[in-house]
């Protein structure tokens, strides 16, 4: 399938200013990051990008810098809330050189098992590769696997990214049913099982790229000691990157802490760190030692 992105595929914080505006730089400086680490792509618009909190003209400007600075697969995500607002969101991505789109389906009015599949092959049809994202905790719509197989068959739609927990029998099951490249998400937390069970890929948060990359290439290379005992490491970090409206905040403290974006300013209804979260943030990454980055 040379229309899907595979391996290492960060979903890409998106910086702002200290007044919420959008930060150029940062972001200039956090894909330099992400291309150093030896990623095997990059995405944008993801739940970890706070992209329900960006305009059409920010994902505008945002896929441009980013198209600018890599030949890398770009994934552009797509979260309409309906077939006409996320074919225009699919439309937009493709004019400004996404390579995939990662779709979710409408979730404020739930749709029917019959309707998710009338969803996607309607937004297949738009002339993007179509990446199925199954991330029932968020939207409150599953994707069942009768689904999945029958939208296997439908021509654009080349792969999913499985956010059902527990993601590692999801992967197995849609591998064996359906034959689409299935890449993990969850902010890697099942990552090692994932790959065991069939995952092609993986799109995490974008800040710990480096330490992921190291965990890939050990488990690539036979090495799965060293990869298990790194990952064991990294968990409490990756556990921090879940946590229920304060997600986006701990990615950008630790961006911050790295030297890779300014500041930590998130958009409501995502929220800054409050006292104890931080405390744990700040002991965790005591432990891990995580180098500075220097641009």
């Amino acid at each position: 399938m040379p229309d899907t992105p595979t391996g290492l595929i960060p979903i890409l914080a998106t910086p702002f200013t200290a007044d919420g505006e959008l930060d150029l730089p940062s972001l200039r400086s956090l894909v330099e990051f992400q291309l150093s680490c030896g990623v095997d792509g990059l995405a944008v618009f993801g739940m970890a990008s706070e992209g329900f909190a960006l305009t059409a003209a920010e994902r505008e400007v945002i896929l441009r810098e980013v198209r600018a600075m890599t030949s890398l697969p770009v994934v552009a995500g797509v979260n309409g809330t309906s077939t006409v607002t996320a074919l225009e969101q699919v439309r937009a991505a493709g004019d400004g050189g996404a390579d995939q789109v990662m779709v979710l389906p409408p979730f404020l009015a739930k749709p029917s098992p019959a309707q998710v599949v009338e969803f996607f092959t309607e937004v297949a049809g738009a002339g993007v590769p179509v990446m199925i994202q199954d991330a029932p905790g968020v939207t409150g719509v599953p994707v069942d696997v009768a689904a999945v197989t029958a939208l296997a068959d439908v021509e654009g739609i080349t792969s999913i990214k499985v956010e059902a927990p527990p993601t590692p029998s999801k992967v197995a099951a849609v591998r064996d049913a359906a034959g689409l490249a299935v890449l993990g998400g969850q902010n890697a937390q099942a990552l090692i099982e994932e790959y065991d069970n069939g995952a092609v890929g993986t799109m995490p948060a974008c800040e710990f790229t480096d330490v992921l990359r190291s965990i890939l290439d050990d488990l690539a290379g036979g090495r799965r000691a060293e990869a298990r005992a790194e990952f064991t490491r990294l968990l409490p970090l990756i556990h921090l990157g879940v946590r229920p409206g304060q997600a986006w905040a701990v990615h950008k403290e630790v961006l911050v802490r790295r030297g890779i974006i300014e500041t930590a300013t998130v958009r409501l209804p995502a929220r800054p760190l409050e006292p104890i979260t931080a405390k744990a943030l700040a002991e965790v990454l005591d432990e891990l030692a995580l180098p500075a980055w220097r641009r």
